[in-house]
This record gives C-alpha cells, sequence and structure tokens, in this order.
C-alpha cells in the first residue's frame, strides 16, 4: 500500500521541465494573453492587416502608381476660329520690311497718313481698300510749282522720268485737290506737299497689309497663295470689284464677297479662298482644307451650332461649335486614351480605380505598408527618446528631475497640428521628394510624442530605484548607465510594451488625418488617410463608395487590432490576475 501511494506521489512530482513551463513569467504571461479571445482576435486581424500590406504587393499584378487608360469617343477641340482683327504682312520677294517699320506703319494708318519714315528710309502708304494697304520705297521723280497761276511739272533728269500730259492733268487735279495720291497712266504716285511746290514720287510696293486671311486648297499652293504678287492681285482685284485677274500669264476668276471670295483658275479648280475670319487647327498635325474652313464660315455667319462634312474616307462627320465672345470652338467626337477614372469594381480592378486612374486595391495595400511603417517606428522613437530621459530623471532625482519635467512641460505646450501645418507648408514650399518627406513626418511625430513614456518611465523607476535589487548593484560598483538600462528599465518593460502597442493605433490615426488634410504623404506615394483625402466633395463620397470606405473600414480594423492586443497585453501583465 505504501509502495503504491509513493508511486502515485511520485506521478505529480515536478521535473524540472515541468517547473519551468508552469513558473516562468513568460510562460505565464502567454497563457493569460491566449485565454483573451479579444486579444487573440486583434492579433489575427494585425496578422491579416500586415499579410495584406506586405504580402499583397508582391502578389498584385499592378504597382501603386500605375495609371491606367482606354480609349474613348469624347469631344474634342479641333479647330478654333475668331474675326481677323490684326494685320497680316506679306512682303515682296527679296525686299525686307523690318518689324519696327511694321510697327510704325500701324501708327501711320491710324493717323491717315500717306507716307512714314523709318531709319533712314521713307515708305509710302497707299489705302487700296478697307483694312487693305499697301507700303513701298518712295522714289522722287518730280516737283511741281505753281507761279502767276501757271501749274507745271518739273521732271528729276537722273530718273529719266518724262511727264505725259495725262500726268500733269493728273499731278495738277491732286495739287488741287490737295490730295497725297494720285492715279496716272494706270500708275500710283504720291504727292507731298511743299507749300508752293510739291514733290511727286513714284512708288515700288515692297509690301502689302490686309486683315484678311488666305487660306489655300491645297497644300501643293501654299507657295503661290502667299506669295507677295498674287495677294497683291487677288486682293486688289476684289476691291475694285473686278472678277478676274492675270499673273504670270496665268488668268483667275474672283468669286464671291470682299470678306469672303474663292480665288480660281479658269478652269474652275479653287486656288484659295480669302475671308475676314481666321480658322487655324488645335494640333500641329492637322491640316484644314479650305472646303472645310468654308463650311465653318458658313456656319458661323448663319448663327448656326451644327454641321456634317464628309472627311477624305467619305463618311459623314458630326461637328459642333460653341461660342465665348468673339471665339468659337470647333468640337467633334475623336477617339481618345483617357485615364480610366472612378471605374467601378471589376474583374480587373477588384476595387476600382480612383480619380488618378491607379487600382484601389493595390494602393490600399502599399499604403498599409506606409501606414503601418509610419506607426512603428514613431512608437520606436517615443520610446527610445522616453526611456533615455524618463529613465535619467527618474533614477537621479533632484535638480536633473526638476529639469527634465520641466523640458517635458515645455515639450506638452508645444501646439501640435499647428507646428505640423507649418512643417507641412514649408516642405510643400521647398518641394520636398515624397518619400524624404515620409521620413521627416515621422522625426516630427517621434519627436513631439516622447513625454507621455518618458512620464511614465519616471514614475516607475522612482519607485523601483529604492527597492533591494538596486542597493545591490550600488554595493557592487556597476556603473550608472548599467544600472538604469540594464536593471531598471527592464523592469518597466512590461508596461512600456503595452503602452506602445496601445498607442501604434493612435499614430496610425494621426498619420492618416495629416494624409487627409494634405499634410502627410504625398502623391504618387500612398497611405490609407491620402487614399480617403480623394473623398473630400459629397459627389465622390456619395457615387464612389469604393474609394474611402475600404481605407476607412482598413484604419478602423488596424487600430480595434491594436487595441485589442494592447488590452490583452494589459491584462496579461497584470501580477494580481488569477492563473
Amino acid at each position: 500500500m505504501e509502495t503504491k501511494n509513493k508511486k502515485s506521489f511520485g506521478t505529480q512530482k515536478l521535473d524540472d521541465e515541468r517547473r519551468v513551463r508552469v513558473l516562468s513569467p513568460g510562460m505565464l504571461v502567454f497563457k493569460r494573453f491566449v485565454r483573451n479571445k479579444l486579444a487573440i482576435t486583434g492579433l489575427a486581424i494585425l496578422i491579416v492587416m500586415f499579410a495584406f500590406a506586405f504580402l499583397g504587393g508582391l502578389v498584385s499584378p499592378y504597382t501603386q502608381s500605375q495609371v491606367f487608360k482606354h480609349d474613348e469617343e469624347i469631344m474634342k477641340e479641333y479647330a478654333t476660329c475668331m474675326l481677323s482683327t490684326d494685320f497680316r504682312y506679306t512682303v515682296r520677294e527679296g525686299a525686307e520690311f523690318p518689324d519696327a517699320a511694321r510697327a510704325t506703319a500701324v501708327l501711320a494708318i491710324s493717323k491717315g497718313d500717306a507716307s512714314f519714315t523709318y531709319g533712314d528710309k521713307t515708305y509710302s502708304l497707299v489705302k487700296e481698300g478697307d483694312e487693305f494697304y499697301t507700303f513701298g520705297d518712295a522714289l522722287m521723280i518730280a516737283k511741281t510749282r505753281t507761279l502767276a497761276g501757271k501749274f507745271s511739272v518739273d521732271a528729276l533728269p537722273e530718273t529719266g522720268f518724262v511727264a505725259s500730259p495725262e500726268f500733269v492733268a493728273a499731278a495738277e487735279a491732286a495739287v488741287a485737290s490737295r490730295s497725297a495720291q494720285f492715279e496716272a497712266d494706270g500708275t500710283f504716285y504720291t504727292l507731298i506737299n511743299e507749300g508752293k511746290s510739291s514733290s511727286i514720287y513714284h512708288v515700288e510696293p515692297i509690301a502689302l497689309a490686309s486683315k484678311l486671311v488666305v487660306d489655300p486648297y491645297n497644300e501643293s499652293q501654299t507657295s503661290l497663295t502667299t506669295s507677295f504678287a498674287f495677294r497683291y492681285a487677288a486682293e486688289l482685284a476684289s476691291v475694285r470689284g473686278e472678277k478676274e485677274f492675270e499673273l504670270d500669264g496665268t488668268r483667275y476668276v474672283v468669286t464671291g464677297e470682299e470678306n469672303d471670295m474663292v480665288v480660281s483658275t479658269m478652269d474652275g479648280e479653287p486656288i484659295c479662298s480669302i475671308s475676314d475670319i481666321l480658322v487655324s487647327p488645335n494640333a500641329n498635325d492637322i491640316f484644314l482644307t479650305a472646303e472645310f474652313k468654308a463650311v465653318i464660315r458658313e456656319t458661323i455667319r448663319a448663327k448656326e451650332t451644327k454641321f456634317v462634312y464628309v472627311d477624305e474616307t467619305g463618311e459623314n462627320v458630326d461637328y459642333r461649335i460653341d461660342r465665348v465672345n468673339t471665339t468659337y470652338t470647333v468640337r467633334t467626337l475623336k477617339e481618345s486614351r483617357v485615364i480610366t477614372m472612378f471605374d467601378f469594381p471589376s474583374p480587373q480592378h477588384l476595387l476600382g480605380t480612383d480619380s488618378n486612374g491607379m487600382d484601389v486595391l493595390t494602393r490600399l495595400m502599399y499604403g498599409g505598408r506606409i501606414s503601418l511603417m509610419v506607426g512603428f517606428v514613431v512608437v520606436f522613437l517615443e520610446t527610445l527618446i522616453g526611456i533615455v530621459l524618463g529613465g535619467i530623471s527618474g533614477y537621479f532625482g533632484g535638480w536633473v528631475d526638476t529639469a527634465i519635467m520641466r523640458f517635458v512641460d515645455l515639450f506638452n505646450c508645444i501646439p501640435f497640428y499647428p507646428i505640423v501645418m507649418i512643417i507641412g507648408t514649408v516642405m510643400d514650399k521647398m518641394e520636398i521628394d515624397p518619400i524624404k518627406r515620409i521620413f521627416i513626418l515621422m522625426a516630427v511625430l517621434g519627436i513631439l510624442g516622447w513625454t507621455s513614456i518618458a512620464r511614465v518611465v519616471r514614475g516607475q523607476i522612482l519607485s523601483l530605484r529604492e527597492q533591494d535589487f538596486m542597493v545591490a548593484t550600488e554595493a557592487t560598483g556597476i556603473r550608472v548607465s548599467r544600472r538604469i538600462f540594464k536593471h531598471l528599465v527592464p523592469n518597466v518593460m512590461p508596461l512600456l510594451i503595452v503602452q506602445a502597442t496601445m498607442s501604434l493605433g493612435g499614430i496610425i490615426i494621426t498619420e492618416a488625418t495629416l494624409s487627409f488634410l494634405g499634410l502627410g504623404v504625398k502623391y504618387p506615394l500612398a497611405s490609407w488617410g491620402s487614399i480617403i483625402n480623394a473623398a473630400t466633395n459629397v459627389h465622390v463620397m456619395t457615387n464612389y463608395w469604393f474609394i474611402w470606405i475600404p481605407a476607412g473600414l482598413l484604419i478602423v480594423l488596424t487600430v480595434l487590432g491594436f487595441n485589442f492586443v494592447g488590452d490583452g497585453l494589459r491584462d496579461a501583465f497584470d501580477p494580481k490576475m488569477k492563473r
């Protein structure tokens, strides 16, 4: 019987392994933690969040800054029209008419002068028609005199000019009527009155100024239609009401009105259109034919807003004309490569795309990395600074404790959000790189948030430094730094772990708030807060739920997870809890 009892007692004996397993403080904390269902739930949430953020980006086929586009027909600006209000100059081949001379010419036109001087040259100014002027080199060929009521013309011998009776009669009539110009023998002359005598100049046109726009019907005709001779002959014929003109042995026909005419060959082949409405393409690769421009002008003059034009492939294309003051914009449907903005969830994009055409799910994964990384780094900085200053303050006490605590009070007086807003504005002004901006943000949050941890460490060390094990460390001559960080701080670590875990959620919310306000993570990098920032207007919030609700849920779940784990650790480290 005694043997049986001894054997039974021996089965209950604790061996070394069992004693360690049962009595180890770490095992006790672990068992208490795993018994807490909320703590396990929080831990499971955090594991899922970390896997989503750090592993999800590895399996995602997209990157956080990848922009998605698609082909779509949209109304695009095709051409712009406006009434031509500026003079356009055409200079004769081989002649010179500098820009400064053109500015002087505009002033002379406004004054109604018949000539003007630029530099050492005198130019004649002939008004050929309404808003149509020619400029020429003035060569004096004769002078007029009136003595005793008798008019005479003296030709300058060096010019070789001979005054015909018709010329003399025309000059006398011009002097009598005080005209600045007259025509004789089919040539225009300029007359400058000098009192009792006048000077007659022969004008050789070297340039013209007109507000009309010339549009060739074919690109191969551009050199002809932009030449001085062609434009001068065409506009002069229109001003004089002539229906035909000849140039270099070729006759041309002028049809239409003065401000909207077409020049064609005698065979009926159109050469160019001349109009007071300027039509220009909105892209360099677009060539607008004269026929197309003519249709636009007809539509504008008819005060219509739509027209149909047959393109080079024979298809009917619809165009729309929008007017803003004196400018007309021609638009048409064009297939374009556009950004896929606010695309609803689909098999390709499980949570759709955002306002920049980026995959929301992928940005949530990469954004989680930044949000979690910011939380851990900031908590590490806070804890490190708090342990060092709190440990020194609590161990030494006296004036050292007073100085450090007043420094803590000073830090607590710093307004957090105004300081962060100022720093964010400075970084925006300096255009800090988005990656560097994250590190600056973490440093600022860590430096401004260590005071509470320092107070906790100080309070714990003040009570621990008088205990027997600290007296033993002093007796053995261990240096001060080793006493603080080797013997005191480890006894405070359970409390610090709990506080750090619970403050992680607050840091993540702070980072999300700053990013939402535009002070944190910047484009193209993503964080959960910056993703929610896209929903800053009612339209996005009410119509595109997939932009902001998933990010908000991730923040809520992560913060809850850290809080649950923090509560579980606090209960597990509590020595008064029953086993």
